[in-house]
């Protein structure tokens, strides 16, 4: 049986759980309280960080590895397409994401970060890309187009987390909040979230 080691207010660790539970599989959640962490947590994983997945005599970390193996291991419903050429898109977004988006994420994720100017700075910044980003759900359901796919699951807990980091989008940002209700709406992704996550979005 697989073992998530998640944080139950962990970004990365919710985009793990978002998609074990919509593979319908048998899993563990053990969480990890992510300001006492168990010293087990730095020998799986040299970061000292979740998410980790343990299945048998394999460890991954870094959220979308694990996701990428879980859709390998059990491909239905597929999260990744089958196609090379699609998934190669797939993983520049995702790689887009990290670096556009998330790295700020990180920052306000970052107890240590005391320096409000610092904070501000992500907080500015994710708000004028997600803004840019938000035109292309005018004509799509989802962000690759009429499916649901990885790059949904992975974009999914910063946009549930807006209000909770202090963001508010523009009226121009709309669509993105119409396309992250679609999300929000999916029986997985609410089965996925934790006690902690309920109350971050109002």
């Amino acid at each position: 049986m697989m073992i998530l080691y998640s944080g139950t207010t962990c970004p990365f660790s919710q985009r793990c759980r978002f998609v074990l539970f919509e593979k319908g599989m048998d899993f563990e959640i053990r969480d990890v309280d992510l300001f006492n962490k168990p010293d087990d947590i730095s020998v799986m994983n040299p970061l000292g960080q979740v998410p980790i997945l343990v299945e048998r005599d394999l460890t991954l970390y870094e959220s979308n590895i694990i996701n990428e193996y879980i859709d390998e291991r059990f491909p239905h419903p597929q999260l990744m397409p089958a196609d090379p050429v699609q998934r190669a898109r797939v993983r520049l977004v995702l790689l887009n994401l990290e670096r556009d988006l998330f790295i700020h994420v990180q920052t306000l994720e970052n107890r240590q970060e005391k320096n409000e100017k610092v904070r501000e700075k992500a907080r500015n910044a994710l708000r004028d890309n997600l803004t840019l980003f938000a035109p292309q759900f005018t004509k799509t359901k989802f962000m690759l187009g009429e499916d649901f796919s990885m790059a949904d699951v992975a974009i999914a807990p910063l946009l549930w987390r807006l209000t909770h980091y202090g963001i508010e989008l523009p009226k121009q940002a709309a669509p993105i909040m119409k396309y992250a209700e679609r999300i929000f709406a999916r029986p997985a992704y609410i089965e996925a979230l934790t006690p902690s996550e309920k109350v971050m979005r109002r």
